[in-house]
């Protein structure tokens, strides 16, 4: 989770501190304007001073104290006897204060008298106004809370299943290298030179959110040579590109799941026959990948495998876990097909890359 600064907390604090100032600046401006036809005068404005003091105290009381205890608490009838009762105690008291101040004035002490019932009423409708408030503050931080919560599950999320991704495809490619080994090919140099070239973007180039579209078509383009150089000329493998892929970003790693499944269940352990057909289209902030591959007829016919629910053997990667970084990251924004014939399966992957990850 991330650490939250004292830098951030005093910046948090200084914006609510001028926010209540402003506020309380605005309502004492306008009871100094409305209590007196010439009201810039030290004598209202201390008067004025007087009020907001008590209004103040009201105001905290019931948001530092009344609302947190009982009112959130689920207590509204111990909340409101308690919110009117300090009303009730605070109107005398003001009055008292007022009375005091004008003693040489009978006629403003008669006036504070009798005013005692519009004075309780002020408090009560500053201390709604105050709650309400207060609510919709609470309920604004819990939200703003809840989007942080989200984005830092979400994060960790795709973190873990980035990290899932990366030591299965390499013992797939490991597993290429080592069958090419074993037949003492002279395919093998080409196919190190291939795999260092994808082991330094999985090491250096996907650590990031977002990878340039350019450069995770080129390391799926080498996975294909990979794999092209295992299987040799007995298989058809066709990979095509169409488009201009230059700056648009992508998050990494996204294809990788396809060509596996594609690889491993169209062509297999297979020494002669099978096809498997890859064409990525890019259009500006569109990119369009279809993969198709044969089928064993045998292995359709018994229906030892499926496609569509497939999942990785070694640790339940695959498919699934693609799909849910799809949702993750491009909930609005990609489509998926995944059509299955007696022989071919094929997936039509749309990704509509925002305008503004391009640079």
């Amino acid at each position: 989770m991330r650490m939250i600064t004292i830098k951030q907390i005093s910046r948090t604090f200084s914006t609510k501190a001028l926010l209540k100032g402003g506020l309380w600046l605005i309502f004492g401006t306008i009871l100094l304007v409305i209590s007196n036809e010439s009201p810039f005068t030290w004598f209202n404005i201390s008067n004025v001073l007087i009020a907001l003091a008590f209004f103040y105290t009201y105001v905290q009381f019931n948001t530092h104290y009344l609302i947190p205890n009982f009112l959130q608490q689920r207590s509204v009838i111990t909340y409101l006897l308690l919110f009117i009762t300090s009303a009730l105690i605070l109107t005398p008291l003001r009055s008292l204060v007022y009375y005091l101040r004008f003693w040489t004035v009978p006629e403003l002490q008669t006036e504070v008298l009798q005013s005692q019932w519009f004075t309780f009423l002020s408090f009560l409708i500053i201390g709604v106004i105050s709650t309400v408030v207060k609510i919709i503050w609470n309920w604004l931080g819990d939200l703003r809370r809840m989007r942080e919560l989200e984005k830092e599950n979400l994060q960790s999320e795709l973190k873990f299943l980035r990290s899932q991704i990366n030591p299965h495809f390499l013992f797939n490619t490991l597993n290429s290298l080592y069958a090419l080994t074993l037949k003492k090919s002279d395919s093998a140099p080409q196919m190190v030179i291939r795999l260092s070239e994808i082991m330094r973007y999985m090491l250096y180039d996907c650590n990031e959110a977002e990878v340039s579209l350019e450069k995770e078509i080129q390391y799926m383009g080498n996975y294909v040579e990979l794999e092209r150089l295992r299987y040799g000329s007995d298989v058809e493998i066709n990979y095509t590109l169409e488009g201009l892929a230059t700056d648009q970003k992508i998050a990494p790693l996204l294809f990788t799941p396809f060509f596996e499944n594609a690889f491993k269940h169209g062509l297999g352990n297979r020494i002669h026959g099978g096809w498997i057909d890859i064409a990525f289209k890019v259009k500006e902030e569109l990119v369009t990948l279809t993969i198709g591959n044969s089928i064993p007829q045998k292995e359709y016919e018994n229906r030892k495998f499926r496609p569509s629910e497939v999942k990785s053997s070694s640790s339940g990667i695959g498919l699934e876990n693609v799909k849910r970084r799809l949702k993750l990251l491009y909930p609005d924004n990609h489509s998926l097909q995944i059509k299955e014939g007696t022989d071919y399966f094929r997936i039509i992957l749309d990704i509509k890359l925002k305008q503004n990850e391009r640079n």
